[in-house]
C-alpha cells in the first residue's frame, strides 16, 4: 500500500499542516508489506489501528455518547476516517465528520479511500477517491468541514 494523493476542501490541508500532522497522515499509507488485493481491508484497518493508537489517537470513537456511530480515530480537534467499503458508506462517513464539525468537536478531518484502480481490485462498487472528490466538491456548501481526502493504492 502506498500514498498516492491528497485533495483539500475548505483548507483541510492547511489545518493538517498547521498541526504538523499532514506528512504523518500521508505516511500512514506508506506500508509496502500490505498488498492491495481482494480481502486486504482487514490488514489495512489493523495497520491503521496500530499506527493511530501508537500516536495517541482514540480509535473507533463514538461521534456522540448516545449513538453507536463511530469514526476511525480522533485526536485533539481532528477526526480521521478510512473507507474501503461501498461508495454509499463514504458519503455516510462525510455526514459523520460534518456532524462532529458542526457540534464543535473537531476543527478538521481526513477521509482516506483507495484510488479507482485500487478500489476495483478490492471489490465491486468500493468508494474511490475520484468519485468521492467529485461528489465532495458538488456538495461543498453542505460538507463544510475542512477536509483532507487521502487516496492510496
Amino acid at each position: 500500500m502506498k500514498f498516492v494523493s491528497a485533495f483539500s476542501l475548505h483548507n483541510g490541508n492547511a489545518e493538517w499542516q498547521r498541526r504538523e500532522l499532514d506528512e504523518w497522515l500521508t505516511d500512514l499509507f506508506e506500508a509496502p508489506k500490505i498488498a492491495i488485493a481482494a480481502g486486504c481491508t482487514a490488514k489495512i484497518r489493523s495497520h491503521l489501528k496500530d499506527e493511530l493508537t501508537n500516536a495517541g489517537w482514540a480509535y473507533n470513537t463514538r461521534i456522540d455518547a448516545d449513538s453507536d456511530l463511530t469514526v476511525t480515530g480522533m485526536y485533539r480537534d481532528l477526526a480521521f476516517q478510512i473507507q474501503t467499503g461501498n461508495i454509499s458508506r463514504a458519503i455516510y462517513d462525510l455526514v459523520k465528520l460534518q456532524y462532529l464539525y458542526t457540534q464543535k468537536k473537531i476543527e478538521a478531518a481526513a477521509l482516506a479511500v483507495p484510488t479507482k484502480a485500487a478500489a476495483e481490485i478490492i471489490n465491486s462498487n468500493v468508494a474511490h477517491s475520484e468519485r468521492v472528490w467529485k461528489e465532495v466538491q458538488l456538495f461543498d456548501r453542505i460538507i463544510t468541514v475542512p477536509l483532507l481526502l487521502v487516496s492510496f493504492e
